[in-house]
């Protein structure tokens, strides 16, 4: 289902029904500051189990909570004076901060790094979402091939570790979204909420600010070192 927005100022009902459906269970699909994402409630644990099975990526990098306010990171990952210095002059921006995260993150995400991406959108659709919804999204980029993907598995986790301290690949600008209706081929997606405009074909830069050096585990349109 599609619902056509106005980004800047977005129908309360519109985000209502949308927060109800995320609370529910749903996949929603809506525009950032980068290209278009799809999120669920990290709050739902079925919700998250279907947004990795979509995704069909097991390194966990791939995936971010999408945020409102730094203050939100605080419940969930450790943010030290430093850190926050570096975010806070970073966001909201197309920059993912992969963070370590706090005593109990693992089990409420069904995560199996200690680590985890979290960011800021410079966009008002995903901020408005995750203020009405009153908790952070769980996201993945939307891409091409996503669409009539079926995994025929429910493992997602196979027995080899991913090296984590390699760098993931660039996302091809072929894989990537313009219009919202494109997405409407992608099995299992409750709503696009969709603004009517293109969206540029980019994707943020990871860095990792685990250790006492960041690190840049993808290079998108977030400049660094700044």
């Amino acid at each position: 289902m599609i619902e056509y927005i106005v980004p800047s100022n977005i129908d309360d009902r519109i985000l209502n029904r949308a927060a109800r459906m995320l609370e529910s269970g749903a996949l929603v699909a809506l525009p950032t500051d980068t290209s278009w994402s799809i999120v669920c409630s990290y709050k739902s644990q079925a919700a998250v189990k279907k947004l990795r099975k979509l995704s069909g990526e097991r390194d966990e990098r791939y995936f971010t909570l999408l945020c409102s306010s730094i203050s939100q990171f605080g419940e969930i990952c450790s943010v030290d004076n430093t850190r926050f210095r570096i975010i806070n002059s970073l966001s909201p921006g197309p920059y993912v901060f992969i963070l370590r995260t706090l005593s109990g993150t693992l089990k409420k995400l069904d995560i199996r790094r200690r680590e985890l991406g979290v960011r800021i959108p410079d966009y008002p659709v995903p901020i408005r979402l995750i203020e009405t919804l009153n908790h952070p999204l769980y996201s993945i980029t939307a891409k091409k091939s996503m669409i009539h993907l079926h995994t025929g598995s429910d493992d997602l986790y196979p027995d080899s570790e991913t090296d984590e301290n390699s760098e993931l690949p660039p996302i091809p600008e072929e894989e990537l979204f313009e219009s919202g209706w494109e997405l409407d081929e992608i099995d299992g997606l409750d709503l696009i909420l969709d603004g009517g405009e293109e969206r540029e074909r980019i994707f943020s830069t990871i860095l990792d600010m685990c250790s006492d050096e960041v690190k840049v585990i993808r290079k998108g349109a977030g400049a660094w070192p700044v």
